[in-house]
């Protein structure tokens, strides 16, 4: 069996990250010589796509693909993983641009895709490991995966975390236009695709950080969409649609 680590990319959503940019790029490609980088930027006004386009010209290992304007977090993640599957990557990467997600954890990654479809850095699988959340967050993070957990029955500790792994096979078995939401929900809803296709998936423990620098991207509009998202999951798992 062919290793599905052989070729991995890193989807990397930005929007606004010139602060942070200069510094996750090489910090990812230090981890393994394998590894690279689609930049995903959604016509960031702080200049932060005209920069990507500078280190892709400078290095092969970065690809850049704008879009035209900011439509959330889901739809740039579809368009990093359609990109990639338009290509020979064995495995695709989602990844925070913030330093929430630390590169060296990376290397835990790729191992674990060995023995997985779909690998998910929890933050809830060893207790609580997340630094610098203010309390109303935390709490709001952990009891909306319990509550994720108990209406649709997806196994995991930690379904709204961003940081992952995917086979390309599972991506391949996912038909990105049924798939409608962002944030939070697109999280989840990407993992009970993979779970009802009966992928194995794998959860390995992270430590999750606070951005350094930027705006949170995090919104009541997410929260909101979260909550009944989950109910629609459920639905049409009921009737069969993600067999």
């Amino acid at each position: 069996m062919s290793d599905p680590a052989a070729k991995p990319l890193i989807v990397l959503p930005t929007y606004n990250e010139m602060d942070n940019l200069p510094q996750i790029v090489p910090r990812i490609l230090s981890v393994d010589p394998r590894l690279t980088i689609l930049i995903v930027d959604d016509n960031s006004p702080d200049g932060t796509g005209k920069y990507a386009d500078e280190l892709a010209s400078n290095n092969p290992r970065i690809s850049v693909l704008h879009r035209e304007r900011k439509q959330g977090l889901g739809m740039a993640y579809l368009a990093g993983f359609q990109w990639a599957l338009e290509r020979d990557y064995t495995c695709i990467f989602e990844m925070d641009a913030d330093f929430s997600h630390k590169p060296e954890a990376l290397e835990d990654f790729l191992e674990a895709i060995k023995e997985a479809d779909l690998v998910i850095g929890s933050r809830y699988i060893r207790g609580v490991n997340v630094i610098n959340w203010p309390m109303r967050r935390l709490l709001l993070s952990f009891f909306a995966n319990m509550y994720s957990r108990w209406v649709t029955g997806l196994p995991l500790r930690d379904s709204t975390g961003g940081f992952k792994c995917f086979r390309r096979e599972v991506l391949e078995a996912i038909d990105f236009s049924h798939v409608k939401s962002d944030g939070y929900s697109f999280q989840i809803e990407m993992s009970f695709n993979a779970w009802c296709k009966g992928f194995r998936i794998k959860e390995i423990p992270i430590i999750f950080y606070e951005r350094e620098a930027g705006d949170s991207k995090m919104s009541k509009r997410i929260v909101r969409e979260a909550i009944w998202m989950v109910w629609r999951l459920r639905i049409r798992k009921l009737l069969g649609k993600y067999s």
